[in-house]
């Protein structure tokens, strides 16, 4: 398919202005995401003694809901450009964190998390398409790096305050969450240039029909599928897991605090060595290859000190894995509708993390009920198997082809 030259920028300096705003509101973003969701499971499991599946169930829909409607997001902004959908998602996902403060049944949890994932469909598409356009291609690999380590710091400092909170009120942890989107979305109103993302006029689904129609993407796409399932459990079974064997919900703050320590100090460096001798596709098939096996290793162990090893391996393909993932949906984007590119190219996501989510709330009960605490982590490692196995296939058949590299070289892209 021949892609139409991308989209109208911004000015050398109002670029950097707004993707400096964007660094800002990752930082922010990543903080108050990990600040509550992770605690959701210890709050309501732990400390209420709700059914871990009705969680995983929570979080599920959060997920399917989230990134099965980013494509809405995206074919929106690209008709209307990406500053005012980005901000009205920040605000609609502040409300949601906050009203989550009051969920004290099923049916109000179910719809504030909801309301948080209706904010993320409006503006996950919209921000991955305005970093594809405000970056050149030389440049990108290394925004991405850096956005990688700031939400390192994010995730790092989210939990730990999340822990902090809760030792007043899980309420507590919901306000000063979605205070963090409140401002997000303020900086963004401020400081972030308008961005088109379409190069091409049609109907509102135009974009949407180039995307489901490329064949190369769409397959990508069903591929991270397995991915983003075993992603998902670092939202709910490792910090199950954790506060379970460890004895107290703190040790939730260590998961993550290792796992964000690992990003900041290894993110940068472990890229940079990996593509000396690797394309993106490539690393990305080895960071699956490392999170499979992590997870298959926490079946072995019964011990914090285990487990965390087991984090820290997970962690370390996940460096891996991630920004190369997104290195080659970038590259794999057409720019004649970038939107609509990155809201289908969530859909792995939904599909993928609303499976993980739910499938680790239910396996981890199964496990529990029929005392074989192995299985769980036996089945997430499986599916990561069969995702590195897809992508290994994909990466022959291009090259069977002889089309050339999936994607451009890269220097050091980072989630």
């Amino acid at each position: 398919m021949v892609k139409a030259p991308g989209p109208t920028r911004p000015d050398h300096r109002k670029r950097r202005r707004g993707l400096t705003v964007i660094l800002v509101d990752t930082f922010l973003m990543w903080g108050g995401f990990f600040m509550v969701v992770p605690l959701i499971s210890v709050h309501y499991v732990n400390d209420l003694g709700w059914a871990a599946g009705s969680i995983g169930l929570v979080l599920a829909v959060r997920q399917l809901t989230q990134q099965g409607l980013a494509f809405v997001g995206g074919m929106l902004a690209d008709r209307l450009g990406a500053k005012g959908l980005i901000c009205a998602g920040f605000f609609v996902r502040g409300f949601g964190f906050v009203a989550m403060a009051w969920a004290n049944t099923f049916p109000l949890l179910l719809l504030s998390a909801t309301l948080a994932a209706l904010g993320g469909a409006l503006f996950e598409a919209p921000k991955a398409a305005a970093i594809r356009a405000l970056t050149d291609e030389h440049e990108r690999s290394r925004f991405y790096a850096l956005t990688g380590v700031v939400s390192g710091l994010g995730l790092t400092l989210g939990p730990l305050v999340g822990a902090l909170l809760l030792r007043v009120d899980f309420a507590a942890v919901a306000l000063v969450a979605g205070c963090c989107f409140f401002i997000t979305g303020v900086l963004t109103l401020i400081g972030l240039p308008p961005v088109s993302l379409a190069t091409e006029r049609g109907s509102l689904t135009h974009g949407l029909r180039l995307a489901l129609h490329d064949r190369p993407f769409a397959t990508f796409t069903v591929i991270l599928m397995g991915y983003f399932f075993m992603w998902a459990q670092l939202v709910i079974s490792f910090p199950l897991a954790a506060a379970e064997i460890a004895g107290t919900p703190d040790a939730v703050s260590w998961v993550y605090g290792l796992n964000a320590g690992l990003a900041i100090v290894l993110q940068y460096p472990l890229l940079r060595l990996a593509e000396r001798w690797l394309r993106p596709l490539p690393i990305l098939i080895l960071g699956v290859a490392v999170m499979a096996l992590a997870l298959a290793g926490v079946a072995l162990t019964s011990t914090i000190a285990g487990l965390l090893l087991c984090v820290a391996g997970f962690s370390i393909g996940s460096l891996l894995a991630s920004p190369s993932q997104q290195t080659v949906t970038a590259s794999l984007a057409n720019p004649a509708a970038l939107g609509s590119y990155f809201g289908v190219g969530a859909l792995s996501i939904a599909i993928g993390g609303g499976l993980g989510n739910y499938a680790g709330g239910l396996l981890y009960g199964v496990g529990e009920r029929l005392e074989a605490p192995a299985l769980p982590w036996l089945v997430f490692s499986s599916v990561g198997a069969a995702a590195a196995v897809g992508l290994w296939l994909m990466d022959r058949r291009q090259a069977g082809r002889r089309v050339g590299p999936v994607v451009e070289p890269v220097s050091a892209p980072r989630r």
